[in-house]
């Protein structure tokens, strides 16, 4: 696994904020080192195939549990984003141009790994006139034409200053899960999110919805940057007016004193809370744990949805 990103190295916008405490993670979102022969195996798979992941660029804190199962998060059109998200931990610059090879190369890498879901999720790309959606439509191409009964889960980018046709160009690839992540409730947009539009992003993925309405529609946030119970249920709302299939709330974990604060570590009871508040609300598929991102049990959360679709038609 790479090393943590140091903030005067990788993320030369961030490293005249000042430091925010990191305070001591409780026993509840604590995990084990990376290790196994299937960790190695996944993480030489990833590396033959020269393929990023958000596993390890957003240090994710699952990336030990899912790569020893054989599961990665592909992270397509480079490794540095066009945005400076408080949050996040991927790097923010002037990117490469895209590689033409890529979508190739990550299916191979689904293949090879023999993976039945697979979430393909990308850098922001306000540098491309459509913010590399033609990119994301010739990967799900590719991984359909290489593994065709692999199921495919996006996590795109807001698409925020390009024509409507950059979206259909993902749609009409058909992945079967489309999710983009709100991230916070909208208040703390410009402190957390400064780049993005929270109703954009809501409009966005209703939009997904009436362009296809056999797409399921994801998206999830994040708590503990200092938003109140209140609005996260308000959000939830929000997700269901635009008809959002499947919801993921996980807990903030700051990177680096750089990044945003965490202003508190939310109980596990807090979470279940809000799941039966979910489910309560429509949602069709609810995570909501410490340690829930986007990606994680993706395929098996989605399996177990179309298993049961399946028996309640047949």
């Amino acid at each position: 696994m790479r090393d943590l990103k140091i903030p005067d190295q990788r993320h030369p916008e961030k490293a005249h904020r000042p430091d925010n405490a990191q305070p001591k993670k409780p026993s509840w979102i604590r995990v084990k080192a990376p290790t196994g022969d299937g960790y190695k195996n996944t993480r030489n798979i990833l590396r033959e195939n020269k393929l990023v992941t958000v596993c390890e660029e957003a240090s994710c804190p699952n990336v030990g549990e899912c790569w020893n199962q054989g599961h990665a998060t592909m992270m397509i059109m480079g490794d540095i984003c066009t945005r400076g998200c408080t949050f996040c931990n991927i790097a923010t610059g002037k990117p490469d141009v895209l590689d033409a090879f890529e979508p190739g190369r990550v299916a191979h890498a689904v293949e090879t790994l023999g993976l039945n879901h697979v979430v393909i999720t990308s850098v922001d790309r306000d540098d491309l006139a459509d913010g590399g959606a033609e990119h994301i439509a010739q990967t799900i191409r590719a991984v359909r034409h290489r593994a065709p009964d692999t199921t495919i889960e996006v996590l795109t980018p807001d698409f925020l200053k390009c024509p409507v046709s950059a979206l259909e160009a993902v749609v009409e690839a058909r992945p079967d899960v489309f999710n983009h992540n709100l991230e916070t409730v909208p208040g703390l947009y410009p402190t957390v999110r400064p780049g993005a539009r929270y109703f954009h992003s809501l409009r966005l993925l209703q939009q997904v919805k009436e362009m296809d309405p056999t797409i399921f529609t994801k998206s999830g946030i994040m708590v503990g940057l200092g938003e109140e119970k209140q609005g996260v249920q308000q959000v939830m709302d929000d997700m269901r007016a635009a008809d959002v299939d499947f919801l993921t709330i996980g807990q903030y974990l700051q990177p680096t004193p750089k990044h945003h604060g965490v202003a508190r570590f939310v109980e596990p009871d807090e979470f279940k809370a809000y799941e039966k508040a979910a489910w309560g609300k429509g949602f069709l598929m609810v995570s909501a744990t410490p340690l829930t991102r986007s990606s994680y049990h993706a395929g098996d959360d989605f399996a177990r949805l179309r298993d049961a679709r399946a028996a309640k038609l047949g």
